[in-house]
């Protein structure tokens, strides 16, 4: 088998079998195919697309690639979600608690964040004490005893993804569907969960900008996790706006302890009692009707919350600051971002947000850029909120005052403000299954 036919045959808007894919990647792996011929594949993929055999084919040969994790040490049905990463995006915090109340089990690895989007892991390490590094046995002992555990991606978990991921970066070939449908499904499939939820974003917050390529992507991964032989379903949700009203770390644990205690922003809790009541029903605990009742039970009478508290102990974590948030770390320097005219917010470039938060010291550039926990921005105005002039849209936390300069402005120019009121966007566009 050579690689050069295999381009030629993508190339030409041919299909490639699993054999010649299952090839393709591990070859690329071993080092026998060079990164200019993977290039060339890879731009061939960007124009011609794969069929849907295509994309589980090469999506397998990905997650076996390296480690396949093995949860049968664990009982019960296992479920896992994945969201797309936006601003303000602290759901996994709060739908797997709720999921482990109603008895189903959330064994998560999840990874940190770079650029404008935040990352779980990041966020539980601003508890006091909470590994993210877990053993094996460790592991399976939280979710066990807790009903979940979430950890850092640790092992040799799909290198084929993390080789061809720095090679789609630098060559134009991130913003493929069939590509990301790959990337993100790998990871999942060698994850181990029976079930698997898919939170794909839309819009300035989000990695896919459109309704129309969020569907596709969705649609695409929702059939490979089903052809895989796990129950998958997506929703396509809006990240037009930031989700809630805090961004950064240690802010977003407060106000997701918030929303377990059914104190949460409005929509926040939509979207996550929609996320949690879809893992229910993909484990088989009955209806979407009745999947919800349940969601709102374990807030309302404070389970959800106590398996949160129960995991980070098991973890190290300092529970204190989860029964008691004003506990938490503060920054010691505040900044009031006013509004410069009368108006309804008509925009706000969520992306934008995102990075000014970044700028506070609560995101990365870099992956190895640190990170300020307590560092972030809390929204009190969002879209189609009426301000006056001179009133506090946002309170920005950093540990240096000269930081607040650059990352005001950065969010002034985020933030529309007009005479008129802009009709309001759905928090929850669709729901994908196959």
């Amino acid at each position: 088998m050579r690689m050069y036919d295999l381009i030629m045959k993508k190339r030409n808007g041919g299909v490639l079998s699993a054999e010649e894919l299952t090839y393709l990647v591990n070859a690329y792996v071993a080092g026998d195919i060079p990164d200019y011929q993977m290039s060339a594949f890879l731009m061939a993929v960007y124009f011609r697309g794969m069929t849907e055999e295509e994309t589980l084919a090469m999506t397998t040969a990905v997650a076996h690639s390296g480690d396949m994790v093995d949860l049968s040490g664990i009982e019960g049905i296992k479920v896992d979600k994945h969201s797309t990463g936006g601003v303000g995006d602290k759901t996994t915090l709060i739908v797997a608690p709720i999921v482990a109340a109603c008895g189903v089990k959330v064994a998560k690895m999840s990874g940190r964040g770079l650029g404008h989007t935040g990352g779980t892991v990041d966020k539980l390490e601003s508890i006091p004490g909470y590994r993210t590094t877990l053993s094996r046995e460790e592991f399976f002992q939280v979710v066990n005893q807790t009903g979940l555990s979430i950890i850092g991606q640790s092992g040799n978990l799909t290198p084929a993804d993390k080789k061809l991921y720095a090679l789609r970066d630098v060559t134009a070939t991130v913003d493929s569907i069939p590509l990301i449908a790959v990337s993100i499904m790998s990871k999942k499939l060698a994850a181990g969960s029976d079930c698997i939820l898919l939170d794909v974003k839309t819009g300035s917050g989000a990695f896919m900008k459109t309704l129309e390529d969020s569907a596709a992507l969705a649609k695409e991964m929702v059939a490979i996790g089903e052809n895989a032989g796990r129950r998958t379903v997506a929703l396509i949700t809006n990240m037009d706006i930031p989700l809630g009203h805090n961004i950064g770390n240690s802010l977003e644990v407060i106000e997701a302890v918030e929303t377990l205690k059914g104190k949460g922003p409005k929509d926040l809790t939509e979207v996550c009692t929609a996320l949690a009541a879809n893992m229910l029903y993909l484990a088989g605990k009955g209806s979407l009707e009745e999947c919800q009742s349940r969601v709102e039970g374990v807030i309302a009478d404070g389970s959800a919350l106590e398996r949160l508290i129960a995991m980070a102990e098991m973890q190290g974590g300092d529970s204190s600051v989860l029964r008691d948030t004003e506990r938490f770390p503060k920054s010691p320097y505040s900044h009031e971002v006013r509004a410069g005219k009368t108006g309804y917010i008509t925009v706000m470039d969520t992306e934008g947000c995102g990075i000014a938060s970044a700028m506070l010291g609560a995101g990365r550039e870099t992956k190895d850029s640190p990170i300020d926990h307590s560092a972030g921005m809390i929204l009190h105005k969002k879209t189609g909120d009426f301000v006056r002039e001179g009133e506090s849209m946002a309170t920005m936390y950093a540990s240096k005052e000269e930081l607040f300069a650059a990352a005001s402005a950065r969010y002034e120019e985020a933030v529309t403000i007009a005479a008129e009121k802009a009709e309001p966007e759905p928090l929850i566009y669709g729901r994908v299954t196959v």
